[in-house]
C-alpha cells in the first residue's frame, strides 16, 4: 500500500478547516504516503542520514548553502484574503506544469504526495505545519523549504 486514506491520516483537519476550504476534487488528489512509502521519498529525494528537516546535516543537499538561492516571507500571503501564493516562490516554480506530481515532506515519516496544480491552490492548508517542510517535484530539481517564523527559501536540489 502507497498511501493512507485521507479519512484516515491523523492530520486530515488542515485539508478540512472551515476557513480554507478545499474542493473535493482536490481532496481526491491529496494523498498521504504510508510510512515505509514516506521513507523510501525522504531517503530518495531528501536526505539519508536525518529524519526531520532541523536535523540535517553535512552530507545532505539540503544543509549547503550554496544550494539555496533566495530567501522571502509567506507568512503575509497566508495571512491575508488572497489565495495567491508568494511571487518570489511562484517565479522560482513558474515552469512546473499543474499535472507535475509533488512531494510536500514534513520529515521521513509524513509526506503528502499530490499534484502542483493542487498544493498551488491550497497552499495555505499544508503551511498549518511549518517546522522545515521540503517541496518537491518528481524530477525536478527547483525545491522550496518553509520555516514557522513565517519564511522560506528557494533553492535547487542536487
Amino acid at each position: 500500500m502507497k498511501y493512507i486514506p485521507l479519512e484516515e491520516y491523523t492530520k486530515a483537519w488542515i485539508f478540512r478547516h472551515r476557513d480554507l476550504p478545499v474542493s473535493e476534487e482536490d481532496l481526491a488528489q491529496i494523498n498521504p504516503l504510508t510510512e515505509s512509502r514516506a521513507e523510501q521519498i525522504w531517503s530518495e529525494h531528501v536526505s539519508r542520514g536525518c529524519s526531520h528537516p532541523e536535523h540535517f546535516g553535512e552530507g545532505d543537499w539540503a544543509a549547503k548553502d550554496k544550494n539555496w538561492s533566495e530567501k522571502d516571507f509567506w507568512q503575509s500571503a497566508w495571512d491575508s484574503q488572497s489565495n495567491e501564493m508568494p511571487e518570489l516562490l511562484s517565479t522560482h516554480l513558474a515552469e512546473w506544469d499543474d499535472n507535475i506530481t509533488v512531494y510536500f515532506c514534513y520529515q521521513s515519516d509524513h509526506i503528502i504526495e499530490t499534484k502542483w496544480g493542487v498544493f498551488r491552490r491550497n497552499w495555505k492548508n499544508f503551511l498549518f505545519f511549518d517546522n522545515g517542510p521540503v517541496l518537491l517535484g518528481r524530477k525536478r530539481k527547483q525545491v522550496a523549504q518553509f520555516f514557522d517564523n513565517g519564511s522560506y527559501r528557494l533553492g535547487i536540489r542536487t
